[in-house]
């Protein structure tokens, strides 16, 4: 039977490694850490209640080519952001780089695990401080959780999917409240709308029905609160 809810029983690597930056991520957020916000990239309508919900949190989490809520417009998903989960393949938006030494960069690469190139664009900022995500303590458990095999198979969780592991790692004990993840009530689309920029092609290596499958687990537990 394929395990559709991960086991409590994690490596020893695994757990040194959010203890080992469990401190760093809480130093951007608002101690103590008792809930977690963690913010997709799928298009919202607007929401004053959402958007407070995101702002209030102790700590924000988004993903890749994120938005937020400039001053001005339609509050939707919120005006903070603490901590950024992106891959090196991300298409910028005009918020990804601002006020960058204030946010904490974690860097995922589960295509190192076979073919991805290790450069940096030359455009990004030189002094950007980046976090490598480990793929043993991070990608492969979750792979493992999915059902996928990233290893061997080539098929790993979406950035947002990855984000949303780590957070729920990082901080246990905290009340989790998600939103903006197109795959949980759309697991069979083939593309991605966006909340800025153009649609995408979903990649072949992902799996997005299992990522909803896992994701729909952890709302039907109460480990995480979703959000429309």
């Amino acid at each position: 039977m394929r395990k559709l809810v991960e086991s409590d029983e994690r490596s020893t690597d695994e757990v040194a490694f959010y203890d080992r930056i469990r401190p760093l991520v809480a130093s951007y957020g608002a101690s103590p850490i008792r809930r977690v916000a963690v913010v997709g990239n799928q298009p919202l309508e607007p929401s004053e209640e959402r958007a407070a919900m995101v702002d209030s949190a102790d700590v924000v989490f988004r993903v890749n080519g994120f938005r937020m809520d400039d001053p001005g417009s339609p509050a939707t998903a919120g005006r903070r952001v603490d901590v950024v989960v992106f891959n090196r393949g991300v298409r910028p938006t005009p918020w990804f780089f601002d006020a960058y030494p204030e946010r904490l960069y974690l860097m995922v690469e589960p295509g190192r695990l076979l073919w991805e190139n290790p450069k940096t664009p030359a455009f990004w900022p030189t002094d950007l401080g980046i976090v490598t995500i480990p793929n043993r303590e991070v990608v492969l458990p979750l792979g493992e959780a999915l059902g996928a095999d990233p290893r061997e198979g080539g098929q790993w969780a979406t950035t947002g999917t990855v984000m949303l592991w780590i957070a729920t790692r990082l901080f246990p004990d905290a009340a989790v409240d998600a939103t903006g993840f197109s795959f949980i009530d759309a697991p069979d689309q083939t593309s991605w709308n966006h909340a800025f920029g153009d649609p995408s092609a979903v990649g072949a290596e992902h799996r997005i029905d299992l990522e909803s499958t896992l994701v729909r687990s952890w709302i039907d537990s109460g480990r995480i609160t979703y959000h429309r």
